[in-house]
């Protein structure tokens, strides 16, 4: 399919498909949670992702081979994705999807923070000023605001998800930062998966048993997140980032954790009170100024930037 300027109706669908993907995910980790502990299941999810992005590689053809000056910046990554994915899978153990949902998807709060320090043109502009202020008083609302029958989430979940969002954040940074943006998106993601696979199934071992009485849905979970999300879900996203420009992609990144809220709401019954939907709406509202184009520095439709959020939770 050839590049398009705007987005069609296949595209509007298409992302509005994913975004539901990445919540219905949420709600699949929170279940599979309850048949294999969580750093466990995360290191298995790494393992056969990395699997069929490898063999998705070799039958497209694509090399394996490790750019020269690209090893400490894979290694990096991956030390960072194994405690991003140790954070998430522990907060959806502890919090719920709901309040997950408002408080994980504030990546790009982090992202246009670390992006103002390191990048090089990538200055906070006043629309995206206000939008980090929105944002994070979403988010510290969700943090904060204990109130209502929700004694299923915990303080610590909550915090867990805050510092997974900030992880996802430093793991974008740094494939746009170091030499790895000069390698394929497979390989940044291969890169990923690879490194953090024996990080993840080493730390399982401090996390109490690796079985909870897993049964064949949990098992289907496990599969749903391998090849759904992390390996289909994350060619799919990159072809229409292929097709359509990031901008618009990336505008679509609201829809997520308002999915998110809904599906927690919907399949595990959990609390979403005026407060969540109060914090949501305020986050929501931060994503989509801090993903607007600035009108002062129009980006080319191959720009990557903003970096749209790859498949997470």
């Amino acid at each position: 399919m050839q590049r398009k300027d705007n987005l069609d109706a296949f595209g509007v669908v298409s992302l509005t498909g994913f975004a539901l993907l990445l919540a219905v995910n949420q709600v699949v980790i929170k279940v599979s949670n309850d048949g294999l502990q969580p750093v466990f299941l995360a290191g298995l999810r790494s393992l056969g992702g990395a699997v069929c992005i490898l063999a998705w590689m070799r039958l497209r053809g694509l090399s394996l081979r490790i750019a020269p000056g690209t090893r400490p910046a894979g290694l990096l990554v991956g030390v960072i994705f194994a405690a991003e994915f140790i954070f998430l899978f522990l907060a959806l153990d502890m919090t719920t999807v709901t309040r997950l949902s408002v408080i994980f998807y504030t990546m790009p709060v982090w992202m246009t923070l670390g992006a103002h320090l390191l990048l090089p043109g990538e200055k906070i502009t006043p629309a995206k000023a206000i939008g980090l202020i929105l944002a994070v008083a979403g988010m510290a609302w969700a943090i904060f605001n204990r109130g209502g029958p929700d004694g299923a989430a915990s303080l610590t979940g909550d915090l867990f998800a805050l510092a997974a969002s900030i992880c996802w954040a430093a793991v974008a940074l740094c494939t746009r930062a170091t030499a790895l943006k000069q390698v394929r998106p497979e390989m940044q993601l291969l890169w990923q998966l690879v490194v953090s696979t024996p990080i993840l199934l080493l730390a399982a071992l401090f996390f109490g048993p690796l079985l909870r009485e897993p049964s064949l849905i949990h098992w289907l979970g496990l599969g749903f997140q391998i090849v759904a999300v992390v390996s289909a879900g994350f060619l799919f996203w990159f072809w229409l980032l292929g097709i359509y420009p990031a901008a618009s992609v990336a505008s679509f990144s609201f829809l997520s954790p308002i999915f998110g809220v809904i599906l927690g709401w919907a399949l595990l019954g959990e609390h979403a009170g005026p407060e969540i939907w109060m914090a949501l709406a305020l986050v929501c509202a931060g994503l989509v100024l801090i993903n607007r184009p600035s009108p002062h520095r129009p980006r080319p439709a191959d720009d990557p930037t903003p970096s749209p959020p790859r498949p997470r939770a």
